[in-house]
C-alpha cells in the first residue's frame, strides 16, 4: 500500500484567508492580556478599599471601577482584543481563531509574576503548558480541517435557544448560590457565555455584510449583549477572587471549545473532517480543560 501525497495534499488544504486572520487573533491576544492584568489590579484595588466580595461585586463597587484608572485602562485594551477578534472572526472560522486566545496565557503569566511579585510555581507551569498545548493541538487540527459554514435560520434559531438555557442556567446558580461561588465557578460561567457571544459576533457579522439584518438578526444582537454582559460581571468577580492567569486560563480554554462545540455540533464546521481530527479534538480538549482545573488548584494566589 502506498502513499498518495496528492491526496494528502487535498486533505490538508488551509484557506487562505485564514492567513490574515489568524494572526488578527494574535494581536487581540495581546491586548486580552493587558487588559486582563490592568482590570485585576483596578478590582483588586476597589475590593480593598471597601469590603470583601463575597456575594459578587455590589453597585458601590462597580461603580469606584470607573474611578480607578487602572480598570478604566484594562477595559479599553480589552476593547481593542474585541475590535481585532471580530476582525479576525471576519476572515476565519471561529474554530480556527477562537482558540489563538490562549497566547494571552503565556503573556498574562509572565506580567502577573513580574507585577505581584510572585513566581510561577512548577504545577503552575505544567497547567499552563497543558492549557497552551492543548489549545494548540486543537488549532492546529483545526486550520487543516474546518471550513467556514453559512448559518442557516434554523441554526440560529437553535443557537439562541441554548443560549437563553445558558442564561437561565448559570443567571439562577448566581441569585441562588453566589456566596459559595469561587473564581472557578465564575471563570467557567463567563468562559460558556464568551463562547457563545463570539459564535453570535460572527453570526451578525456575515448577515450584515449579506445585508440580512432582520428581526433575527436583531435578537442575535440582543443575546450577544446580554451575554457579554453577564460574561463581564462573571469575570470582574472572578478578578476578585482569582489571579488574572487563572482568569485568562478559563477564558482561552472554555471560550473557544464552547464556541468550537458549536461550530461542530450546530453548524458542521468539521463535517468533511477525517475520523482521526475527531479523537485529536477530544484530546486535546480534555488536556486544556484538566490544565485549567489544576492551574485553579497550584496556582500560589488561587484562592479556591
Amino acid at each position: 500500500m502506498t502513499l498518495d501525497l496528492t491526496d494528502l495534499a487535498v486533505d490538508l488544504t488551509i484557506d487562505p484567508r485564514q492567513a490574515i486572520g489568524i494572526p488578527l487573533a494574535l494581536v487581540g491576544a495581546v491586548f486580552l492580556s493587558l487588559g486582563a492584568q490592568f482590570q485585576h489590579r483596578g478590582v483588586t484595588k476597589v475590593e480593598a478599599r471597601t469590603v470583601e466580595v463575597t456575594g459578587g461585586l455590589n453597585p458601590r463597587q462597580l461603580a469606584l471601577l470607573l474611578g480607578r484608572p487602572s480598570w478604566v485602562f484594562g477595559t479599553l485594551m480589552l476593547g481593542l482584543a474585541i475590535l481585532f477578534q471580530l476582525s479576525s472572526l471576519n476572515f476565519a472560522p471561529i474554530i480556527v481563531v477562537q482558540p489563538l486566545g490562549a497566547v494571552a496565557l503565556v503573556i498574562t503569566s509572565i506580567l502577573n509574576a513580574r507585577v505581584s511579585g510572585v513566581k510561577v510555581n512548577r504545577a503552575s507551569k505544567v497547567a499552563i503548558g497543558m492549557c497552551v498545548g492543548g489549545v494548540g493541538l486543537f488549532v492546529t487540527v483545526a486550520a487543516f480541517t474546518a471550513v467556514d459554514k453559512p448559518v442557516t435560520d434554523t441554526n440560529l434559531v437553535t443557537i439562541l435557544i441554548m443560549l437563553g438555557l445558558v442564561l437561565l442556567v448559570f443567571g439562577s446558580l448566581f441569585v441562588f448560590l453566589r456566596t459559595r461561588f469561587q473564581a472557578i465557578l465564575y471563570i467557567i460561567g463567563a468562559g460558556v457565555l464568551y463562547g457563545f457571544v463570539a459564535t453570535l459576533a460572527k453570526v451578525i457579522i456575515n448577515r450584515t455584510q449579506n445585508g440580512n439584518f432582520e428581526w433575527l438578526t436583531l435578537t442575535c444582537v440582543a443575546g450577544l449583549l446580554l451575554g457579554a454582559a453577564l460574561g463581564a460581571y462573571f469575570v470582574q468577580n472572578a478578578y476578585a477572587s482569582g489571579p488574572p492567569d487563572l482568569v485568562i486560563a478559563g477564558l482561552t480554554v472554555i471560550d473557544p471549545l464552547i464556541a468550537v462545540g458549536i461550530g461542530i455540533v450546530v453548524l458542521g464546521e468539521v463535517a468533511q473532517a477525517p475520523a482521526w481530527a475527531a479523537v485529536a479534538f477530544i484530546v486535546a480538549g480534555a488536556v486544556a480543560i484538566y490544565g485549567v482545573f489544576l492551574l485553579a488548584r497550584y496556582h500560589p494566589q488561587a484562592a479556591g
